[in-house]
């Protein structure tokens, strides 16, 4: 890939593409904005780069980059951190809203429209806490994207304030084709397709987007593909992407060492990323199947989650122990969303990738008695006596 490129340009070309997948709308005034400079640059390279093994396409402006991913389809376990589904439908309907009002408006203006939308749209609009509170975080999330800018006052609803619209940004927001969609579905459907070149494109596309990537969440032919070119993948990966990739039976998970390409960081310091560690061993204690998952009864999980509590009550967030049910659904959510387990009509399974976080104990100090310790004998004597002949 880098043949042409000298060593500090291929660098360049790497950390540049790490960047872009990390932050697919790179703007100059965002975080890690000072690389707008480099892609800028690189631009060429960085095109022909995903357009070759991911079936991206790239748009570069001199202050923003765009980096146009396919859609998730039906997984949703990678959203927005924030964004409920109520959330996401008011993204979607500012975003209709914006394309007409200009590039100035005041926030009450635009809430009434969005809602106005909304009711068109078929969706029930309850002036309440939820509802407003779904309203802001899609207008924060549209706010750290760039595509509004809080000119005088905020968006949090409470007092008016101006909103300025980045008309240009928001011309690059939208990766699905809705020109030729018939329906919600059919968008999600199209947004999707694998790149022009089919299976190649979709399992690279999963092996860097993903943690984890099991044979038997594959079709056939993209199992037998992965199977087939893991090691020529692990190169690349490495080249292009700074990401290395632990090859098992079970399937391949790829590993960034510098923690940068993710937005969900596991092991974690929160409650329930630590809950969801120590109770791992637990989980993962019976037989497994034959694909390499373990069975794990809701039940078994809540069991877990309550002896973990109450052997240690000072070291969680009373948030989540007040409520048991609530802390083992977060739980599965996070195991979940770092593709660690998954959800079937029988239960829950682990994946056998999560043996790779077992915790490895150095001591159980909440258990632990402290125990005297013996104290030597002095003798009666000093370094400063004499020996006795």
């Amino acid at each position: 890939m880098f043949d042409d490129l000298s060593d500090i340009d291929a660098a360049n070309v790497v950390r540049c593409a790490r960047t872009l997948l990390r932050r697919p709308l790179l703007r100059a005034d965002g975080p890690d904005g000072e690389l707008v400079a480099l892609v800028y640059r690189h631009r060429f390279a960085l095109q022909d780069l995903f357009a070759r093994l991911l079936g991206y396409r790239l748009v570069v402006e001199r202050r923003f980059a765009r980096l146009y991913k396919a859609g998730p389809g039906e997984d949703d376990s990678r959203g927005v951190l924030g964004l409920s589904p109520r959330g996401y439908a008011y993204v979607a309907l500012t975003m209709a809203v914006l394309i007409g009002i200009g590039r100035q408006t005041l926030l009450s203006r635009l809430v009434a429209d969005v809602r106005a939308a909304a009711v068109e749209a078929g969706l029930e609009v309850v002036d309440d806490v939820v509802d407003r509170r779904a309203l802001t975080a899609a207008l924060r999330h549209l706010v750290s994207l760039g595509v509004l800018h809080e000119t005088e006052g905020t968006v949090d609803m409470q007092t008016e304030a101006l909103i300025t619209v980045d008309t240009d940004l928001l011309g690059q927001l939208l990766t699905g084709p809705v020109g030729e969609a018939s329906s919600p579905e059919r968008l999600v459907e199209l947004a999707a397709r694998p790149g022009p070149r089919g299976v190649e494109h979709a399992v690279r596309r999963k092996l860097v987007e993903n943690p984890v990537v099991l044979y038997a969440d594959l079709p056939p032919e993209q199992a037998e593909w992965l199977r087939r070119n893991q090691r020529k993948e692990s190169v690349l990966l490495e080249t292009s992407f700074g990401l290395y990739t632990e090859s098992r039976s079970e399937g391949v998970l790829a590993a960034d060492p510098e923690d940068y390409l993710t937005d969900l960081y596991f092991p974690g310091t929160s409650t329930v990323a630590r809950l969801a560690l120590l109770a791992l061993p637990e989980l993962l204690s019976g037989e497994p199947r034959a694909d390499g998952r373990h069975p794990v009864a809701r039940d078994r999980l809540l069991e877990v989650c309550g002896e973990l509590v109450e052997d240690y009550p000072a070291a969680w967030s009373k948030q989540f122990t007040d409520d048991l049910e609530r802390l083992a659904d977060e739980v599965l959510e996070l195991l979940r969303r770092m593709g660690l387990a998954v959800s079937t009509e029988d239960g829950w399974l682990v994946n056998a990738a999560a043996h790779r976080w077992l915790p490895q104990p150095d001591g159980d100090p909440e258990r632990e008695v402290e125990r005297p310790v013996a104290v030597p004998e002095v003798p009666s004597w000093s370094l400063f006596d004499e020996e006795s002949v």
